[in-house]
């Protein structure tokens, strides 16, 4: 490797990314002495490096007394956090940043973590990683307030006489510990999959200890049918990787692969990759057939949907597999038949696999055995083992099997488990059984919980040992078998917790004098890897590159045909109208409830926030009204019992949802948790069953919807407006006609039957066209474009073209076609421009304060549709509408280009906002961040505890999350979307110390570096050799909203999809 002594472990900028040398050097020389790293740089082995705790935390650059103030929350509001020692690595308004990985459950991203004066501020994605190529997540990005989350625990906690936690020390929680334990004992560890190497030897080590300790892994959305499907076919049990780049055809089955199934971060960015048109002269992209119950995000984006029920997966799939293996010469299996209609549809599916051997690829979200055996035969028939189906960099995001939770449950009811450590999982919350197994938790003698806070499952445990954040601790995470990436901390422990791998390592015990260490498991990990790393010099540089790839040794795995075990297995079709539990991009099963950013993103597909929704199918009238099921409406209340419960739920009318079938969020309906998450929806889990092999199934049959029963008092959908060119059958005429546009009219008092044909589509906001039509679709918006600029001409506006020519003139790139719709860049423009969290009241009152909405709108076919996300920022005008109505001139224009706030002279007259076309400018209509003195000028949360009044992020603790170099807004201003102006003026200052010219590459704005897929392009529009500028000179860009001559520097790349005929039902 490369010599790495002058490299700190912390990258300032892309030039130190790049390893510019007269950057490195220059750094090195800054502070030659200042830190741990530079003395383990100097030559120092592993062995001789004597670092105690104390000079580690110095070296992450916030000094043990200004955590412990902080933490305590007794900072008065607006005082400055003081350093007892200044960490000699921190230069004040200097940004460092610590490659470090996002690891929570199975959720992962390798991702670097941008601080401020010691405090982590923001997360961005890490661009040498090979699993997700820099991209990141909206939990990812939203991960990083989870530091500062007020419910943490503060310390370990134990319950006393009277079954209530107290605070307690360290030394007599170990000591409640090695006096119950011995080495006899019956020892239960329940955790969800662990993805640290590291991690997993310290727990080999406890089992060493304890010999009768057991470990149970479980997924709190399992996969477990996957992982023992492909023990039975290939003889390892894994997910496969999934080369999505590589797929011509891709086809999913229940598997929102690009919101929440296993991998999305990876999937997103590899399925990208296939679907950016690079030349629109010769355009290739991959076809994509979404088969599903529910519209998920991967649905949306697809470019065919068959609605199916869920209880139809295993007739789907034996039907394809049939179709497959007669083309190929296999044997048949028995599977239930489908209708005529989904039969036609299947059949000219496998055609589009069976057109790509080699090149194809399906994937399955089922949770049943037989149907994942069917994936693997399928994807074997096809040819894609080594090619799109990766058998040796497998997956290891999902290694549970909550049948087994089902055997320790047994176990602990019959006195068979001296001691139970829930590590970092919460059963009682998260599994369909729950309830049975908080009960058997009570006949455990010591039970140890290790979650960061009081949740359902800790609250009924002995004793707490709270572990720390994941930016508070050391560690690794291997993912993608053969990839490897570092965590490590970015600032000290705010609290007396300790990560969970150390206490294991304190409850080891021994001779070993790494398990007595001040620091024990950072020793533990960093002579685990002497041996890989080989030097002091490629230790620094694992912790500053944050990955590291190895190839592993053969998986071993080898396909063997052994269907006929389990086709009789296959899941079958249910009888009458049935549901489906599906995860949320934001929430997931439950353990993001109490994120407030994560609850305020509103659902890419429903649009709304703060709760789950029933998603009820919907149909067309035929003449203006789009008629749900007991013509109920969004946000009205109704009741679903399945089976003998029945819950009241608010509904939303979703486009793409099959007939006769609804869908509902898990992660919802918690009861011990924070503030954000305390009774925030209703809790699905009870609903769900398991089939013969123990393993939870995602549906159920037999449901019944009411129609009616009230209003949700707070119904905060962001976006009411869901279509752009739906089309259905006109009831008297039988023409097929815009659905939508007909429905603009609601009260016609007899005088209209239809809105006006035309009155939507007509106005440049979406633009899509099919693959095949390419070559016609760019002729006609070259056409439009020139139509709409020519008019422009005739105004009477002159422009500051000369200006913006002179310097920089700033711009951004949208490409339809890569966007998914995540979210990331959401919660990515929150966390770095201080953007406040209003709380559900004010989202129903359509008072959100987001920079950066996408939108989502729905096209084609009524029933099932096609759709497009379109992130809609400030456009930064060039003629800007808002600039000539401000009567005091606090929006204005720069020299270049930019549409600048001064908050200071804003008086909050709202022309501007009423002015823009666009409707991307917020108004701050209370005190959202407690800035003022004055309560009564706060909001009212909608919080279930009217006694909790106090804003989101008003808590000292909280407010440490906010980026110093953007001003916190008060009450009665606008604010929106700034392109990122103190990254601007970051990289000027740069540049100005390097002595060089300012690069448009240097400054990235926070949306485009979350974005997993690359859709979000920003740069200089006069840098001719620059990305943004090549990415313009595509014929398939076009301008929101051009005919109205705002002259935007926001460019969209049209939509483009390869639909195939015939394919949809």
């Amino acid at each position: 490797m490369k010599d790495q002594t002058s490299y700190s472990d912390i990258w300032i900028g892309s030039e130190d990314l790049g390893r510019d040398e007269k950057f490195i050097d220059q750094a090195s020389r800054e502070m030659p002495d200042a830190s741990v790293a530079s003395m383990l740089a100097q030559g120092a082995s592993f062995a001789s490096a004597n670092t105690g705790r104390r000079d580690f935390l110095k070296y992450l650059g916030f000094s043990v007394s200004a955590a412990t103030i902080a933490a305590s929350c007794e900072i008065p509001l607006k005082r400055a956090i003081p350093y007892v020692t200044k960490p000699d690595d921190l230069v004040p308004g200097v940004a460092n940043y610590y490659a470090t990985s996002f690891v929570q459950g199975g959720d992962y991203c390798s991702v670097l973590v941008k601080t401020r004066e010691g405090r982590p501020i923001k997360v961005e994605g890490n661009q040498l990683s090979p699993v997700n190529g820099g991209g990141t997540s909206a939990r990812a990005q939203a991960s990083v307030l989870g530091l500062y989350d007020t419910n943490r625990l503060r310390g370990p906690q134990m319950k006393n006489d009277g079954g209530h936690f107290e605070t307690t020390t360290w030394k007599q929680l170990d000591d409640l510990v090695s006096t119950t334990l011995k080495p006899e004992s019956r020892i239960a560890i329940l955790s969800h999959s662990m993805l640290s190497p590291t991690e997993k030897q310290v727990v080999k080590d406890f089992q060493t200890k304890y010999p009768n300790t057991t470990v149970t892994v479980y997924d709190p959305v399992s996969s477990a049918a996957i992982v023992r499907a492909n023990e039975l076919m290939y003889g390892v049990a894994m997910v496969p990787g999934y080369q999505f780049d590589k797929a011509k055809v891709i086809v999913a089955i229940q598997a929102d692969f690009l919101g929440t199934w296993i991998s999305p971060v990876q999937f997103a960015h590899k399925y990208a990759a296939g679907r950016k048109i690079a030349d629109p002269k010769a355009p290739k992209m991959s076809r994509h057939i979404q088969i599903e119950s529910y519209m998920s995000l991967t649905g949306t984006n697809a470019d065919n949907r068959i609605r199916i029920k869920p209880s139809e997966t295993g007739s789907v799939l034996g039907r394809l597999y049939n179709k497959i293996a007669a083309a190929k010469g296999g044997s048949a299996v028995n599977a239930p038949a489908l209708s005529a209609a989904l039969t036609e549809a299947i059949d000219k599916t496998a055609d589009e696999l069976l057109k790509a051997p080699g090149e194809s690829l399906l994937v399955c979200g089922s949770n049943n055995i037989a149907d994942q055996s069917l994936v693997c035969a399928i994807n074997h028939l096809l040819g894609n083992e080594g090619k799109t189906v990766d058998l040796e960099n497998y997956s290891l995001q999902r290694q549970g099997d909550e049948s087994k939770v089902n055997a320790l449950m047994t176990a602990m009811n019959s006195g068979q488990v001296d001691a139970l450590i829930i590590y970092g999982s919460n059963p009682v919350y998260e599994l369909p059984f729950g309830t049975a197994f908080g009960e058997a938790i009570a006949k455990v003698g010591l039970t140890i919980s290790t979650s960061m806070d009081i949740d359902e499952t800790s609250s009924l445990c002995r004793a707490i040992a709270p572990s720390n954040h994941f930016l508070e601790s050391w560690g690794d995470a291997e993912a993608i078998r053969g990839h490897i990436s570092m965590v490590q901390p970015t600032i000290a422990p705010l609290f007396d917790t300790r990560q969970r791998e150390a206490s294991l390592l304190k409850w080891i015990g021994g001779e070993n004098p790494l398990f007595s260490s001040d620091q024990p498991y950072y020793e533990y990990l960093k002579a685990r890897w002497s041996a890989t790393a080989g030097s002091v010099a490629s230790w620094n540089e694992l912790l500053h590159d944050g990955v590291y790839s190895y190839t592993p040794a053969s998986s071993g795995a080898s396909y063997t045909d052994n269907l006929a075990s389990v086709a009789a297995k296959l899941t079958q079709p249910g009888t009458g109208t049935e549901i489906t539990f599906m995860e949320t991009v934001a929430i997931g099963a439950g353990q993001n409830a109490n994120n407030p950013w994560l609850q305020e993103m509103p659902d890419p597909v429903t649009r709304c926030a703060w709760g789950n929704y029933l998603a009820l199918p919907v149909h067309f009238d035929g003449t203006r009204k789009f008629i749900a099921h007991e013509n109920l409406e969004d946000g009205d209340l109704a009741d679903v019992t399945v089976g003998d419960q029945t819950l009241r739920v608010p509904v939303i009318k979703q486009f793409g949802q099959t007939p006769d079938s609804f869908a509902l969020a898990v992660g919802y309906g918690r009861i011990v948790t924070g503030r954000a998450g305390s009774g925030v929806g209703v809790n699905v889990n009870p609903w769900m069953k398991t089939d013969a092999d123990g393993l939870v199934q995602y549906y159920a049959s037999g449901v019944t919807v009411t129609g009616k029963k009230g209003e949700e008092d707070y119904f905060s959908c962001v976006q009411y407006h869901h279509t752009m060119g739906v089309t259905g059958e006109d009831s008297q005429s039988k023409e097929v006609i815009n659905a939508d546009e007909a429905a603009t009219v609601y009260m016609t008092y007899g005088l209209v039957r239809q809105g006006f044909q035309g009155s939507l589509v007509n106005r440049t906001i979406i633009r899509k066209s099919h693959l095949d039509h390419v070559e016609e679709f760019v002729k006609d918006l070259q056409d439009e474009r020139h139509h709409h600029q020519q008019l422009n001409t005739k105004q009477i506006y002159p422009g500051h073209d000369e200006t913006y020519a002179r310097g920089h003139h700033w711009g951004m790139h949208v490409d339809l076609n890569a966007c998914i719709g995540c979210g990331a860049c959401t919660v990515a423009c929150m966390a770095e421009n201080n953007v406040p969290v209003v709380g559900k009241r004010e989202m129903s009152r359509h008072h959100e304060m987001a920079w950066l909405r996408i939108d989502r709108y729905f096209y084609g076919d009524v029933d099932n549709p096609s759709a497009v996300y379109q992130p809609l920022m400030c456009q930064h005008c060039n003629n800007a509408p808002c600039e000539n109505v401000c009567p005091v001139n606090a929006t204005n224009h720069s020299s270049e280009g930019l549409n600048q706030m001064a908050y200071n002279r804003c008086v909050g007259t709202r022309y501007c906002a009423n002015n823009c076309p666009y409707k991307v400018r917020r108004f701050n209509w209370l005190d959202y961040n407690a800035a003022d003195l004055w309560p009564i000028n706060e909001a009212d949360l909608g919080l279930k505890s009217q006694d909790d009044t106090i804003p989101y992020g008003a808590d000292n603790l909280t407010r440490m999350v906010l980026n110093p170099d953007v001003t916190v807004r008060s009450r009665g201003v606008i604010e929106k979307c700034s392109f990122c102006v103190q990254r601007i003026q970051e990289g000027k200052l740069r540049a100005k110390t390097e002595q060089r010219l300012l690069r448009d590459a240097d400054v990235k704005t926070a949306c485009q570096t979350a974005c997993p897929t690359g859709a979000i392009t920003f740069g200089d529009m006069n840098n001719e050799e620059g990305d943004l500028s090549k990415k313009l000179a595509s014929p398939l860009n076009y301008i929101v909203l051009e005919e109205v001559n705002t002259r935007s520097a926001v460019n969209y790349q049209a939509r483009i999809i390869n639909k195939a005929e015939g394919v949809d039902a």
